[in-house]
């Protein structure tokens, strides 16, 4: 058997335990697998089946109510499409009975429906006004509750079941996961010792030979030349294995080789600004060549370099970019690719910063996606603006009783639609918004404008909201508080997210307040001071990012208004942040160029 074929069975244990801890994980994500699957089979399809039956039911009730108000045509168009809505679910619950207790409660919605479809078909062959209301409170309302409450319960049976599995599933993956890691542990063990053993006996030759090699061979025939040369052979190999040449250059070589492997280009920059190394993509992608330095490199992508490394260098530690609108185009033969430059201190023996490295990440398939997004958003916000304005109208005109009158309780269906109809006029308004900055529309018209004039208009359109809440709006800027050079549309509607989100998370009987203050000699600072819960640490970068809520926050925003305000004030060349305020709650802060 020759050395390799040796060598190979020696690894042949180690081979063996991968194979094990392969199948023990394929075995493991199989069971995680089959249980999620459980989940989804089993009470999935009922839970989607119970809570469209509840919304068609509500439907029903509606459609008969809008026929009793005098719009039969337009309630029995509703009623007709929510039976046929509700129908096919049913066949589904029908067909999906897997809890236990849910063939009766299933059994209870079949008949409470086919009851619903008695009256409901009597509820239309009705001419008379004084009849349908008989027939809607008689048989109609009580059916229809009956059919919502037999849904209700179906959906409670599957959720509780889903948590139940969740839970088993839970406990599943941690047995597997400990049998995993037993059999992880074991095969390493065994093979280990195993390659060791093997190990050890196919190095035992070499043993003997150094022995041989380290032998006292007297005389000056052949064989002590032959020893006498093996003597020196060991002892120049003892000095070298004893210096750290050979480590350096095996490290060398290791790095080299991770650094060659990535697929995004890294460049490392010395004092100067000469190239100290390339990998292959930074040859290949940016044609860069380390004889050439940065001047072969194209304008956009040399001061980018220099950037990144007169940051580093400046001693402020590692560069990392602030968003994707930093990523730099660089054209190829493969096409333009946009790359986003990060970069890490190269540190002497010593701990002095005697270079940069930078790694440019590969961002252009992630942009393509950012921009298929942003289209998206803005061709469903600009398609919602119109059916959603006819919406607010015709609540409006229904308020106002143009078209009849309404009883209190329809008064107040008819106020909360209203409610919600604003509350998505003004997510509409924010995606709008959003894609204008995204698409670099976002013009400006600065003017010279009046600190304590900006405070007070910033404070007029949130005195409503407020007064409901108890809260106390405060204006704190002085009078002769000097002049700032903004866009006064666009500045308002950075105050009305940060005051507006003061007045929501301020508690009732609270105050919020607005000031400002000189920020060096080039830029005033406007602070919006609440008394609410405050933000977390840890969220307060992320809250000015796209589409970002906190995990306690009320539902119905889109998580824009903080990042819209963002580009505001970065348009006006100003920065924005949060703090937390002496006392509690929060401070928002942004600041603008004085005039």
């Amino acid at each position: 058997m020759t050395l390799r074929a040796k060598l190979v069975l020696a690894q042949a244990p180690l081979l063996a335990a991968l194979i094990a801890v392969a199948v023990g994980g394929s075995w493991t994500a199989a069971e995680l697998g089959r249980g999620a699957q459980a989940i989804l089979q089993d009470n999935y399809r009922s839970v989607l089946a119970a809570q469209r039956m509840i919304d068609a039911s509500s439907e029903i009730d509606a459609g008969s109510l809008y026929a009793l108000v005098g719009e039969r045509a337009r309630g029995m168009q509703q009623i007709s499409a929510a039976r046929q809505r509700l129908e096919p679910e049913l066949r589904v619950q029908l067909g999906n009975v897997t809890e236990v207790g849910e063939a009766e409660a299933t059994r209870a919605l079949e008949l409470a429906w086919q009851r619903c479809t008695g009256a409901l078909d009597r509820f239309a062959s009705l001419d008379s006004e004084k009849d349908a209301h008989a027939v809607y409170f008689s048989d109609v309302q009580p059916a229809v509750v009956a059919v919502r409450g037999a849904a209700e319960q179906i959906l409670a049976l599957n959720q509780d079941a889903m948590v139940r599995k969740s839970d088993a599933a839970d406990r599943a993956a941690v047995r597997l996961n400990a049998v995993l890691v037993g059999v992880a542990a074991l095969g390493c063990v065994v093979g280990v010792l195993s390659s060791g053993w093997l190990t050890a006996r196919l190095l035992r030759p070499l043993g003997v030979l150094s022995q041989a090699a380290r032998a006292q061979v007297d005389g000056r025939d052949e064989i002590a030349a032959v020893a006498g040369e093996f003597n020196t052979m060991a002892e120049r190999l003892e000095r070298y294995r004893q210096s750290t040449l050979g480590e350096l250059l095996a490290a060398h070589r290791s790095s080299q080789a991770v650094i060659d492997s990535l697929s995004d280009p890294v460049v490392v920059l010395g004092v100067e600004g000469e190239i100290l190394h390339l990998n292959a993509a930074a040859e290949s992608l940016l044609e860069l060549r380390p004889d050439a330095g940065l001047s072969g490199a194209h304008g956009p992508l040399r001061d980018v370099l220099e950037r990144v490394r007169g940051h580093v260098l400046a001693g402020k530690g590692p560069y990392v970019p602030k968003g994707l609108d930093e990523a730099v185009r660089v054209s190829g033969k493969e096409g333009d690719r946009r790359f986003l430059p990060r970069g890490t201190p190269v540190y002497s023996e010593q701990g002095a910063v005697i270079g940069a490295s930078i790694v440019l990440q590969d961002v252009t398939r992630l942009l393509s996606f950012e921009e298929l997004r942003n289209d998206l958003v803005a061709g469903v916000a600009h398609e919602l603006r119109t059916p959603l304005t006819s919406l607010r109208m015709a609540i409006h005109l229904l308020n106002e009783q143009a078209v009849g009158p309404v009883t209190e309780k329809q008064a107040d269906l008819l106020f909360a639609a209203r409610e919600d109809c604003e509350r998505l006029q003004g997510i509409v308004e924010e995606l709008l918004d959003l894609s204008r900055i995204q698409g670099g529309k976002l013009q400006l018209q600065p003017v010279i404008a009046d600190v304590e004039e900006l405070a007070q208009a910033a404070l007029e359109p949130q005195q409503s909201a407020a007064e409901l809440r108890g809260i106390e709006l405060h204006d704190e800027v002085l009078p002769g508080s000097g002049q700032v050079r903004v866009d006064p549309d666009r500045i308002a509607l950075v105050f009305a997210n940060l005051v507006g989100n003061a007045v929501r998370h301020s508690p009732p009987g609270g105050s919020v307040r607005v000031r400002s203050r000189p920020d060096g000699m080039q830029q005033v600072r406007f602070e919006v001071v609440d008394q609410g819960p405050g933000v977390p640490h840890e969220y307060r970068q992320a809250i000015f990012e796209k589409y970002f809520q906190l995990p306690d926050a009320p539902p119905g925003g889109a998580g824009l208004g903080l990042f819209i305000a963002r580009e505001i004030v970065r348009a006006h060349g100003g920065e924005i942040g949060v703090e937390e305020a002496p006392g509690g709650g929060s401070t928002f802060w942004f600041t603008v160029p004085r005039a």
